[in-house]
């Protein structure tokens, strides 16, 4: 998603609510997804123009628990709710809704956000072979190499053979 400074953001807005134009014409003006013009402008009549400068943030689960359940105690849409509690982007607010009522109130207050870490415990050893082993899975795969590239010659004379019939008739 591309990023757009202050004042491209406000220009979007001014376009819609001074000028009248509509999300689809100040989009073709200006080269933005009209959807981020519908946000800007709902941002901006919420929260002003400090409502455009508003960055992503990290959110503590009351927080996260209590958007969604104003969310449906009010009947009002994610992308609403994001506006309300001036959260930057409605898809953070989905995910939210998501988590709730696939994990429970209590997900949301795990912090879920990057890689899992491995224990001590849980990484994998390598296992040491000893020389005899080792020396015998590589003749192994040598055998079953020539054997593949076998297969593989046999099949090609085995399908000349066939064309080769199949030409004459």
């Amino acid at each position: 998603m591309a990023k757009y400074n202050h004042e491209q953001k406000l220009e979007a807005v001014l376009n819609v609510t001074e000028k009248g134009l509509t999300y689809g014409a100040a989009s073709k003006i200006m080269g933005i997804n009209h959807d981020s013009i519908q946000k800007w402008v709902k941002m901006y009549e919420k929260h002003g123009i400090e409502g455009l400068s508003i960055k992503r943030g990290v959110y503590d689960g009351q927080f996260k628990v209590n958007v969604i359940e104003y969310m449906h105690t009010n009947h009002i849409s994610v992308r609403e709710a994001a506006v309300k509690f001036g959260v930057p982007s409605y898809t953070t607010v989905w995910e939210w809704e998501r988590i709730y009522y696939e994990e429970g109130r209590d997900a949301l207050f795990r912090d879920n956000r990057g890689r899992k870490k491995m224990s001590k415990e849980s990484k994998p050893r390598e296992q040491k072979l000893d020389r005899q082993t080792e020396e015998d899975l590589i003749a192994e795969c040598q055998r079953l190499r020539m054997e593949n590239a076998y297969l593989k010659k046999l099949n090609t004379l085995v399908q000349k053979r066939v064309q080769r019939k199949n030409g004459k008739k």
